[in-house]
C-alpha cells in the first residue's frame, strides 16, 4: 500500500484499515508457525503497512 494512498484516508477508515492489517498479521504468523506460509516477506510488508498507517493517524490528530 502506498503512503498517498493512506494519506487520503479519514482517520476512521485508517482505523478500520489497521485492524484488518492487525488481523493480516496475526494470521500470516499463524501460518507461518505451522509451515503453511509461501511467500514469508508478506510479514515483512503487512508489518510495514500498519507502521505506515499509525504514522498517519498520529499526523492527522496532531496537526
Amino acid at each position: 500500500m502506498k503512503a498517498n494512498e493512506i494519506r487520503e484516508m479519514s482517520v476512521e477508515e485508517l482505523n478500520v484499515k489497521l485492524n484488518d492489517l492487525k488481523k493480516d498479521l496475526f494470521n500470516l504468523r499463524f501460518q507461518n508457525a505451522t509451515n503453511q506460509l509461501e511467500n514469508p516477506k508478506k510479514i515483512t510488508e503487512v508489518r510495514r503497512d500498519i507502521a505506515r498507517v499509525k504514522t498517519v493517524i498520529t499526523e492527522k490528530t496532531a496537526g
